[in-house]
């Protein structure tokens, strides 16, 4: 039975083995995926051994994605723009390394909401990590614009200076102007029941209002964009599409993700 992953530290609360367990019986796939608690300075030993011990590959989060990217000895074109990677694939001793953030992003975006993103005004909350893995397959959406805007500016304008792309532009919070088609909170803010601080124009009741944080309630931030007309959504259905696109890496299935979606949200 081959063997999977998902390392972290920590890693108890993770959704990743009920996901992949559901994937497996959907697809017929004999496969066995457990959590991994790394060191928090043992990160890549403990992937080593997990290749000695046969594993096929692993899923990885916080606080592991960047030494996964500099552990890996290829990256696809969407870890190199993110700089982060969550999904190993171990093969003949060789590690690469894939970011499926993104993708699960946008698919939550396309497939479970609905919505187009092409000739969209998206707005994007937060320039860390988050938000880095995310800009290239939004962009390969071809938007009308993409703004990334952040409580410093200097640190959204470097993303659109390596991203490079004639869509982007960079905004501080309360400089930004007019409603956005798509608006999707990447920052931290809801962790703390916090809210980045933008302004109410920045929704209207065409706006779609996702945060990448999700719960058994809404976040601040959802709740802020509905009271000015959005329809919102949380993330956990881009958690389900990030672990599908990961599922397809590793097995060449693609699993549907509807029932699992549905299953992982009665859950919560």
């Amino acid at each position: 039975m081959d063997r999977y992953c998902v390392i972290g530290n920590p890693i108890g609360h993770s959704k990743s083995p009920a996901i992949h367990a559901a994937f497996a019986r959907q697809a017929g796939q004999a496969l066995s995926y457990e959590t991994c608690l790394a060191p928090l300075d043992g990160f890549a030993d403990t992937v080593h051994k997990l290749i000695d011990s046969g594993y096929r590959g692993a899923n990885v989060t916080v606080p592991f994605k960047i030494a996964a990217a500099e552990l890996a000895g290829t990256l696809t074109e969407r870890a190199r723009a993110a700089g982060a990677v969550n999904t190993l694939s171990f093969r003949d001793g060789r590690i690469a390394g894939d970011n499926t953030d993104g993708a699960g992003l946008v698919n939550d975006i396309l497939h479970n909401a609905g919505v187009a993103i092409a000739g969209k005004r998206v707005l994007l909350l937060g320039a860390g990590g988050a938000a880095r893995g995310v800009i290239l397959p939004l962009l390969e959406q071809a938007p009308a614009e993409l703004v990334i805007a952040n409580r410093t500016l200097a640190t959204a304008e470097a993303l659109v200076k390596q991203f490079g792309s004639p869509l982007l532009r960079a905004s501080e919070f309360q400089r930004l102007s007019g409603a956005f088609d798509i608006v999707v909170n990447a920052t931290s803010a809801s962790l703390a029941g916090d809210l980045p601080p933008i302004p109410p124009e920045t929704f209207c009741p065409e706006t779609l209002a996702l945060d990448m944080m999700y719960g058994k309630q809404p976040t601040v931030f959802m709740e802020f964009a509905a009271r000015h007309g959005a329809t919102v959504r949380d993330g956990l259905g881009m958690l389900v599409e990030q672990a599908a696109e990961a599922f397809a890496t590793w097995r060449g299935v693609r699993p549907d993700t509807a029932g699992v979606l549905l299953h992982m949200r009665s859950q919560l």
